[in-house]
């Protein structure tokens, strides 16, 4: 590879980082640059600027740079960015920042190299990717194979990561640009300078304040550091120029490092020395690799760190001196020359990696994505065939972007639960495949890790892992977990994405606390979230506490019902003329509402001589009046009581869909009178065969409302009179209300094969 050709994507925004790098690229004959102009204004960006002046060092032509400006290289750039990049740019450094470090990964054909410098004793880069992004990322990275490249910025630093990032390390030491000006320093301030930013905004940089105060009580000092919330203590300085930072350290009489991290360093410790002033620091932090052990600024202690700082600013000038002649030693290996010839072994490395995998390259076609779509308890009626559907619209997604992946559907090996004749709907080209859980313990867990090649601490008791009695669905690239209802956490040996559909527990109290924890946890250790209405996004993020990147929103997703190839407005006039009843689905579940519903039911035949049957169809509906369930036990005595009420109510129970449909098409209208969910597509199938609905008036029903343009009637799930009323409304007006109905056209918007697209480039985004 010819380094003509190279040009950088410096993918981060820390200022004086960017001064030291860019004079490390030139010095291996790297010229072209680029920098992103934005970037989030948090805490790990307080040292962050944008520089507009690389953007001259390009060769690329404008309209596209433009493009590349436009983009939040810290989150998700577009598609036409990473073509851009992939087309001129051949090295992107990284930061540790995981949605970067993801979007690269995916999408950058050239060599990644993560720039790291370093944590806090005991932690990892491996482990907290991991914890993340889960196992899996890890495996993505392995991947990547000599394109990836751990960039640390001290050489100590790969002895706390996993094989993969010792095995990748490409050693990249951090210097310091700027002169090195000792006898600008005066010294003439008799106070202590000390660094410590975010003071009311991190917990960890408090502390730090906190004990330099109390540590150091009764002496004079400034506080130096960014303050994104002013401090109240005059002492500290909050934000200033650079050439104030600069003027201070010639000034003050003497600096004090706090730190004893081993993994981790300031730059401010050097640029003091950098200026000339003394330097007093604490033991066992980096600065020991550097040459300080026996430097005469260390200190063992706060009382030793106490008493060299008295003698200094009482004008001890013999410590002065030695202490600033001794630690020039500490700029050595910070000097941009003595770092060049670390800097070009690292490319010599990175190029050697690339020209490897350019050759190693071979026009062979790749294997079939293959996407399992998991069932995991025995769902059925509605939540059975919502699982159908998403292996539909996946399969059918990936044909209409030419990817053409294979889906396959599996569901608990319960021939009761799933007989054959569930699965006649089905397309062909999707494949069934029942499989049972198989339950590890902990050290299982860890030999089926490490047979796997994946490093990741097991830290559950239990994991599941589907067995299908052929390769526990390892030979599927991504799983699809329907709901967040996961007993064990699920071994991470295949990324996986949950489908949410609702959050329950937030509004009903049915779930015991540690499986509401159980089930949140799932949910945080999955790639993605997927939902379909706002509603559940947001529970998402404020209930079970979801980044929101993490959460991504789809179009719902409703069986398309048609009798005979009739459009919903032919309907109108061949079947409801002398309906006689209307059709309440639900099943047992809590939320279901079923005490105010039967009570809005006896209003309506009592009170306000309702006429028409009121037909139930639903999982488990048909023993509906004889269950023990608590909250169903009230129904009996109400019907009991009711003479009408007990002829009027007609318990069908779960019906075939053929029955169903045939119930559905001859109903005057449908019931909806669930209290909270994230909506039932029953209304969505009744304006398939014209029939229009009353629904519980609740954000997850709004929303398919307006998604499918249903034009619902509403009622108060809250008020058995005001549903009772609703009820009288729609006996009267259902012939009038199938004119409001969607048209053909209208409904076919909102089919499979129109939202197919966004579903597959969701999937996509996971694989």
């Amino acid at each position: 590879m010819t380094k003509k050709t190279v040009r950088v994507l410096w993918l981060l925004n820390h200022s004086t980082l960017r001064r030291f790098e860019i004079k490390q690229f030139n010095s291996l004959g790297i010229t072209e640059f680029y920098c992103p102009k934005s970037f989030s204004y948090d805490e790990a960006n307080l040292s962050a600027s944008v520089d507009f002046s690389l953007d001259s060092t390009l060769s690329i032509p404008q309209e596209e740079l433009a493009i590349l400006n436009q983009q939040n290289w810290y989150e998700s750039p577009s598609d036409e960015a990473w073509r851009i990049a992939n087309e001129y740019f051949v090295i992107a450094i990284i930061g540790f920042f995981p949605r970067q470090i993801v979007a690269s990964v995916k999408n950058f054909h050239g060599a990644i190299v993560l720039r790291v410098f370093g944590l806090a004793k005991g932690h990892s880069y491996t482990k907290i990717l991991g914890d993340e992004l889960g196992a899996t990322f890890i495996e993505k990275l392995r991947g990547l194979g000599e394109r990836f490249w751990f960039g640390a910025g001290y050489e100590h630093l790969k002895h706390e990561e996993s094989l993969l990032f010792k095995k990748r390390d490409c050693f990249l030491p951090v210097g310091l640009e700027g002169k090195f000006e000792p006898e600008e320093w005066s010294g003439s301030d008799k106070r202590i300078f000390f660094v410590c930013p975010r003071i009311q905004t991190s917990p960890y940089f408090k502390n730090i304040y906190k004990s330099f105060v109390q540590d150091f009580s009764g002496f004079s000092y400034q506080i130096g550091g960014a303050q994104p919330i002013r401090v109240n203590d005059l002492n500290v300085l909050g934000f200033v120029p650079y050439e104030i930072h600069e003027r201070n350290m010639r000034e003050m009489r003497v600096m004090y490092y706090h730190s004893s991290e081993p993994n981790h360093i300031h730059y401010h410790p050097f640029e003091a020395i950098r200026a000339g002033m003394p330097l007093v620091f604490m033991a066992g932090s980096m600065l020991d690799c550097f040459g300080g052990v026996n430097l005469p600024g260390r200190c063992k202690t706060i009382k030793e760190a106490r008493k060299k700082i008295e003698r200094i600013l009482n004008d001890d000038w013999d410590l002065i001196e030695v202490i600033r002649k001794s630690q020039v030693c500490l700029l050595e290996s910070m000097k941009p020359k003595n770092c060049e010839a670390a800097w070009s072994e690292g490319f010599k490395r990175i190029f050697a990696g690339l020209e490897k995998t350019k050759s190693s390259q071979r026009a062979v076609p790749s294997d079939k994505t293959r996407i399992a779509v998991i069932v995991p308890l025995a769902y059925r009626g509605g939540s059975l065939r919502g699982a159908k559907i998403l292996a539909q619209a996946i399969e059918l997604g990936s044909r209409q972007a030419g990817q053409d992946a294979e889906v396959v559907l599996a569901h608990l090996d319960d021939p009761v639960s799933y007989p054959d004749e569930e699965f006649a709907d089905l397309p062909a080209t999707i494949k069934r495949r029942p499989y049972r859980w198989q339950l590890l313990k902990q050290d299982e867990a860890y030999r089926a890790m490490a047979y796997a090649g994946l490093e990741q601490p097991m830290v559950s008791a239990t994991y599941y892992v589907p067995d299908d009695g052929i390769k526990q669905f390892m030979d599927c690239d991504l799983w699809i977990i329907i709901s967040d209802k996961l007993e064990h956490p699920l071994l991470p040996v295949r990324p996986y994405v949950l489908m949410v559909y609702d959050y329950l527990q937030r509004y009903e109290s049915f779930l015991p606390q540690a499986i509401n924890q159980q089930f949140i946890g799932a949910v945080h250790a999955a790639e993605q979230v997927f939902v379909t209405t706002e509603f559940t996004r947001q529970d998402a993020i404020q209930f079970a506490g979801l980044p929101s990147h993490k959460v991504c929103k789809l179009p719902m997703l409703a069986p398309e019902f048609y009798a005979s190839n009739l459009t919903a407005r032919d309907l109108v006039t061949c079947k409801h003329d002398n309906s006689s009843y209307f059709l309440w689905t639900t099943n047992l579940a809590l939320h279901k509402n079923h005490e105010n519903a039967v009570k809005a039911l006896r209003i309506y035949y009592e009170q306000l001589d309702g006429q028409m049957e009121c037909r139930v169809t639903g999982v488990d509906t048909k023993n509906m009046l004889k269950s023990n369930i608590p909250h169903l036990k009230s129904l009996r005595d109400i019907v009991a009581s009711s003479s009408v009420l007990n002829r009027q109510l007609k318990l069908l129970g779960e019906l075939p869909d053929l029955a169903y449909q045939n119930q559905l098409i001859g109903c005057a209208f449908l019931w909806h009178a669930g209290r909270i969910d994230n909506g039932t597509f029953s209304v969505v199938e009744a304006a398939h065969l014209g029939v229009p609905a009353l629904s519980s008036d609740y954000p997850a029903m709004r929303e398919i409302d307006t998604q499918f343009g249903l034009n619902l009637s509403w009622m108060d799930a809250h008020s058995p009179s005001a549903m009772a009323q609703q009820l009288k409304m729609m006996e009267a007006e259902a012939m009038t209300l199938r004119e409001r109905l969607p048209s053909k056209k209208r409904l076919a918007t909102q089919s499979v094969e129109q939202l197919a697209g966004a579903y597959w480039h969701a999937v996509r985004e996971c694989l």
